[in-house]
């Protein structure tokens, strides 16, 4: 049985920009389970984050030597990819298109026998989201779970922005009184 090797974070990216396989799995094996939690929060289909966990490795990868240590953490800047390439696939056109026939509630429901557990619904948020009025929870929705930008969200849904952005703080408000209670 081979010893796993062991890396501070100098070490793993030197490694990293050496182009050593070994460090790369050990980067793999060590933080895809919270770079796929992030991205799970942003792309709800199980089959398409993974596909985007896979993009984001190889950004990782390729991009590697634009790493620095002087700016942030190596896990900060592998989130920050992880994040930016989530949202930019939920923004695709290919995604809007394969999203175009699923309802809003659709998403939001759980498939029977679903073991993979998510953080929004343990803290009770996604309940409190669906006891707003319909025309707040679309919003909500769209805005912070699905990551649209408010102009965005006002071209897909055919209504002013400013109305998006009343009915956002709108919503906000009733959601911050149901934490306070």
């Amino acid at each position: 049985m081979k010893a796993v090797p062991t890396y501070t974070e100098q070490e793993l990216v030197r490694s990293l920009k050496l182009r050593e396989q070994a460090a790369f799995s050990y980067l793999y094996d060590h933080y895809s389970s919270a770079l796929h939690g992030v991205i799970q929060q942003i792309v709800p289909d199980p089959d398409v984050s993974v596909d985007v966990l896979q993009e984001v490795f190889v950004k990782i990868w390729r991009q590697i030597e634009q790493y620095d240590p002087v700016k942030g953490r190596l896990f900060t800047w592998m989130f920050s990819i992880a994040r930016t390439t989530s949202i930019d696939t939920v923004r695709g056109k290919d995604w809007r298109n394969s999203q175009k026939n699923n309802s809003l509630t659709d998403d939001l429901i759980p498939l029977a026998g679903a073991t993979q557990p998510n953080p929004i619904d343990d803290i009770g948020l996604r309940k409190m989201v669906h006891s707003l009025k319909e025309e707040h929870k679309v919003l909500v929705e769209l805005s912070y779970f699905q990551g649209y930008k408010q102009d965005e969200i006002a071209q897909m849904l055919n209504i002013p922005l400013g109305t998006v952005k009343t009915r956002l703080r709108a919503a906000l408000l009733l959601l911050r009184q149901q934490v306070k209670l």
